[in-house]
């Protein structure tokens, strides 16, 4: 599958390198971190202004989990993308794409905390045992706290090549666990289009993966 993707996506994009300049890497590491941080300003923007719709709450939770959905999608195509393209560089920026996925989801969770359940610790545990979707958001939460913490270098060294890869494939159970929560989260207003699409993405770049692990064999 990934084999056959390669020559098509090197015809189409021949003017592309494998290997950026320092330069030219870090023009589109800087865009890149741009363009991940607005929805953010967005949002502080429409909060200024007044125009988060009808039930603010519900649009400032929804928008930073849609988000933090979406970058942990961009996150995973990193690697499919490299062995597609032969881009080396798109590596550099898998860190980048994780740290802005864990900072939406942080900021989704605290949206949830603080402005639907106001900081009560009862209630938010409640939620969290009570209604499923937020057990399967919440689950992925915690698992992302790890990934970020272990995200430096100096991490890196410390727990060793093998052990930090072997942390950092919890990212698939987190995607898994992402997707479960969308869905029993649209299951109630039986409203699938959407979420059926990002679960599309997600099987694929999982997927990918798997077809390349059985090949190794």
């Amino acid at each position: 599958m990934v084999v056959a993707a390669k020559p098509l996506l090197a015809a189409l994009l021949p003017w592309v390198p494998a290997a950026l300049a320092p330069r030219a890497f870090n023009t589109v590491r800087a865009l890149l971190f741009v363009l991940a941080l607005l929805p953010f300003l967005r949002l502080v923007y429409l909060s200024s202004t007044g125009d988060l719709g009808a039930n603010p709450v519900e649009f400032v939770i929804r928008s930073l989990g849609t988000w933090a959905l979406v970058l942990l999608c961009a996150t995973l195509a990193v690697t499919p993308l490299r062995w597609a393209t032969g881009w080396a560089w798109l590596v550099r920026l898998r860190r980048m794409f994780g740290l802005f996925c864990f900072f939406y989801a942080s900021l989704h969770f605290l949206a949830f905390a603080g402005l639907d359940q106001w900081f009560d610790l009862a209630a938010i545990w409640t939620e969290v045992v009570k209604r499923p979707y937020i057990t399967m958001g919440f689950a992925a939460f915690v698992l992302l706290i790890p990934l970020a913490a272990t995200s430096t270098n100096a991490m890196i060294r410390r727990l060793g090549g093998k052990n930090w890869q072997r942390l950092h494939r919890l990212v698939y159970a987190v995607a898994v666990l992402a997707i479960a929560h969308y869905v029993w989260h649209k299951a109630g207003k039986n409203d699938f289009a959407e979420v059926s699409a990002y679960g599309a993405v997600v099987a694929l770049l999982l997927g990918v993966r798997v077809v390349r692990w059985a090949r190794g064999k």
